[in-house]
């Protein structure tokens, strides 16, 4: 666990000097409130070890891994408006906190710290391009074009959670220079370990404690939100099972890689995370 501490720390310290510079200072108040009041940090993770896993360094990656986080926590703060969630990370949510007007601004704001940090790589601004537009087709269909079936909800579950997961990875191995195959080898495993993330969170949300949780439980019931649990009519074992396909078939993506003939002692390890996250998803308790 020490080896991911470490990246993630590295992530945090990037992320509080980034948010530092934010004027005015009530907006840098707001973007704090909403990025350093804890998360697991997995897509900047994911970021960090696909670029250690295809040969680059921590350094490399820092700023990517920073900018998917920003873009992760501005659509959390609209998720949260839309839910009318008044709790995220177990503190108050960001429009809960400073308003909705305020709490839209932050969401903007956070968006453009990140888009800054991207800017500089043509291929990190196509990634993360296309991957707001996933999100926001996913954040649109969730609202006016539910899904009724399984499949329909898989499209959802990758457009609305898989996309950013995959931008992470595929941003992770473009600041480690590696070839276009590499990138979108890593991107259909972080897709589709985004999916498995997103039906373990419908299971939390229909068996979880809201103090275990850190969030608002009930409220995919409540707000007639999506859950593949309601749509399949499955139960917490049968939605556990889904998220584990979709991790199983993670693996195969990761394994088809291939980065392994010339790895570094270091890559293997960040490879070998990467596996360990697949795996983890699937039964994560938060």
């Amino acid at each position: 666990m020490e080896y991911l501490q470490t990246r993630r720390d590295r992530v945090e310290q990037r992320l509080e000097s980034v948010l530092d510079d934010v004027a005015p200072s009530s907006l840098g108040s707001e973007v704090r409130h909403v990025s350093l009041a804890g998360g697991k940090r997995v897509r900047p993770t994911v970021t960090v070890l696909a670029c250690e896993a295809t040969g680059g360094t921590i350094d490399g990656a820092l700023d990517f891994a920073v900018g998917i986080e920003l873009v992760h926590n501005a659509s959390l703060v609209v998720d949260d408006i839309i839910d009318d969630s008044d709790l995220r990370r177990g503190v108050a949510s960001a429009w809960t906190e400073f308003g909705y007007g305020p709490a839209i601004i932050a969401s903007d704001g956070l968006l453009g710290e990140a888009f800054d940090l991207f800017s500089a790589d043509e291929r990190a601004m196509q990634v993360v391009s296309e991957a707001m537009v996933e999100l926001g087709e996913g954040e649109a269909s969730e609202l006016v074009a539910r899904p009724e079936t399984e499949s329909e909800y898989m499209v959802l579950a990758r457009r609305k959670t898989g996309a950013l997961f995959r931008a992470a990875a595929e941003l992770g191995a473009i600041s480690a220079a590696a070839d276009p195959y590499t990138v979108e080898a890593f991107g259909q495993y972080a897709e589709r370990v985004g999916v498995a993330f997103q039906i373990r969170d419908d299971v939390l949300d229909a068996t979880a404690e809201t103090e275990s949780l850190g969030k608002p439980v009930g409220q995919d019931a409540a707000m007639e939100r999506p859950s593949l649990v309601q749509i399949a009519d499955l139960s917490p074992e049968q939605a556990n099972q889904r998220a584990r396909d979709q991790a199983n078939a993670a693996l195969d993506a990761l394994t088809a890689a291939d980065v392994d003939a010339n790895a570094t002692p270091q890559s293997q390890q960040a490879f070998e995370y990467l596996r360990d996250l697949a795996e983890f998803v699937v039964i994560r308790e938060r």
